[in-house]
């Protein structure tokens, strides 16, 4: 549905808790709505990877804001929401953490209020619970901490809070201070000044959730010192009490691609599995779709050859996506499988005999190795002088499947069913993402790396490190400069395999 369509109907604003940065944080409820909105607003704490839930026609509007700097005024957030939601849109306000936990979400919703626009509150998982629990830190535990006291260490003009420290001191507990990066020392210090013990155990826990998280601990009296000596950045969360002493829970640390952040760049709708099994290994994934697969739209070429189904021998796939589309193409004209029950399949891999299966399809031939050279040969074998080859696959594909196909004496219909289009995420800023030197770009196909390049900007690319699944995707980014490392086999196993071997590699090189 278009934006115009939509301005026909009556506009409504979620208020969305976009949970600490974690895109697996996000509620199942929030992620629905993201994938429904028409304009998103959101804010730097909202997480770079929970955008990517997002519909790539939305419209993205940045209201970020940092420590020190507020580009966008708070009336200036509500009057946005206000203007979108009576043009009758769908709006999402993704806020970091919870909206109602220091998010000032209750002054977005009376404003909403006052215009007349329907809302719906999502509640988040907030930073002061799930930091420390990524961290190692239960906010609570029986023997260490019976309460929890959650605090503000500033106000909304970046003064500093009329904090009570005596109530604090003497209530005991957990104390989780948000914001409060550049008020280390006034809270410290309020602390001690109401009568902490100066060695009661505290941390300071940076960018939680996320590849570049640090816990740097130690009492009360040097947390200040020890903060500004390691340069600790917001957001960042303090906390204070002895639980902040626990050592019994660091499972984050203990994963083998822990401390690792992967850019994914396959097609939106095939980075599914892929995230799901780098996040298993405990990296830090962001979606970032660098091409799109879009069917062709003269189909002219594509009735013809569907007509004329009976008339081929082989079935030949190049890619997941070709199988994909090829099969819904099927659907789309009431045609079932049975159409092509007297016909041979050839797959390229492991991954493209995987698309087939799940429709009850098996592949009679795979070369063992997984490209189109090998293919070929692998074909040429097996396929008959005069037989009719029906190759649905991109429109820019590998010629030497088709030449060898060819030399073999086949009548070889290579036909384009999808093209490969780039893609351009308003909301990602490439140059920060690899700025903290602990990101890799993952790379399934030659057009990917195309695709990323396009969209790089004024990104270094000799300072990105790419993780390619095949020769000619490493040939691909070598050539636009980048560091290259190539998985074992061309799966999509070998690639999660390749980057626990690279992040090996590192936290080894880091130790000497």
């Amino acid at each position: 549905m278009s934006l115009e369509d939509n301005a026909k109907g009556t506009g409504k604003v979620w208020l969305v808790g976009a949970g600490p940065s974690d895109a697996e944080l996000l509620t199942v409820k929030g992620r629905r709505l993201l994938a429904e909105a028409d304009v998103i607003v959101y804010d730097r704490l909202a997480g770079v990877g929970v955008l990517a839930w997002g519909r790539p026609d939305a419209v993205y509007i940045d209201v970020g804001k940092r420590a020190g700097h507020h580009p966008i005024p708070q009336e200036e957030i509500n009057r946005i929401l206000v203007e979108q939601a009576v043009k009758g849109r769908r709006v999402v306000r993704l806020k970091g953490g919870d909206p109602l936990v220091f998010g000032r979400g209750g002054e977005e919703a009376s404003a909403l209020k006052r215009a007349g626009v329907p809302f719906e509150i999502v509640p988040g998982i907030t930073s002061a619970i799930a930091v420390p629990a990524y961290l190692g830190i239960p906010v609570t535990h029986r023997d260490l901490a019976s309460s929890l006291h959650i605090v503000t260490a500033h106000k909304k003009d970046g003064s500093l809070p009329d904090i009570r420290y005596q109530a604090l001191v003497e209530g005991g507990g957990t104390l989780v201070f948000l914001m409060g990066v550049h008020t280390i020392r006034s809270v410290t210090a309020g602390l001690l000044a109401e009568g902490m013990s100066p060695d009661m155990p505290a941390a300071v826990l940076e960018r939680g959730t996320r590849a570049v998280q640090r816990r740097i601990t130690g009492t009360v009296a040097e947390l200040a010192q020890k903060a500004e000596a390691a340069h600790v950045q917001s957001p960042a969360i303090i906390l204070v009490g002895q639980a902040a002493a626990f050592q019994d829970m660091d499972w984050y640390g203990e994963r083998p691609l822990a401390g690792v952040k992967i850019l994914v760049t396959r097609p939106r709708e095939r980075t599914l599995r892929l995230s799901a099994m780098l996040r298993a290994e405990g990296a830090e994934v962001l979606e970032a779709p660098a091409i799109r697969l879009v069917p062709v739209a003269d189909k002219k070429d594509l009735d013809q050859a569907l007509a004329e189904l009976a008339d081929y021998a082989w079935l030949v796939f190049t890619s997941p996506s070709g199988v994909h589309i090829f099969l819904e193409e099927l659907r789309k004209r009431r045609m079932d499988v049975r159409r092509i029950a007297h016909m041979r399949i050839a797959v390229i891999g492991e991954g493209t005999a995987g698309e087939l299966t799940q429709a009850g399809l098996y592949p009679d031939l795979m070369p063992d190795v997984y490209d189109g050279a090998h293919l070929g040969a692998a074909l040429a074998r097996e396929v008959k002088p005069g037989e009719r080859v029906l190759l649905p696959r991109a429109r820019i594909g590998n010629r030497e499947l088709t030449e060898k196909l060819k030399d073999a004496g086949a009548d070889v219909t290579d036909l384009p069913i999808y093209d490969t289009q780039y893609e351009t995420l308003p909301w990602l800023d490439l140059e920060r993402e690899f700025a903290d030197g602990r990101t890799y770009a993952m790379f399934t196909s030659a057009s990917t790396v195309r695709g990323f390049v396009k969209s790089a900007g004024d990104l270094r690319l000799s300072g990105v490190r790419a993780l390619c699944i095949g020769s000619m995707t490493a040939a691909a980014a070598a050539g636009a400069g980048m560091e290259t490392y190539t998985a074992a086999k061309p799966t999509l196993e070998a690639l999660v395999e390749l980057a626990k071997e690279a992040a090996a590699k590192e936290r080894e090189d880091g130790r000497r």
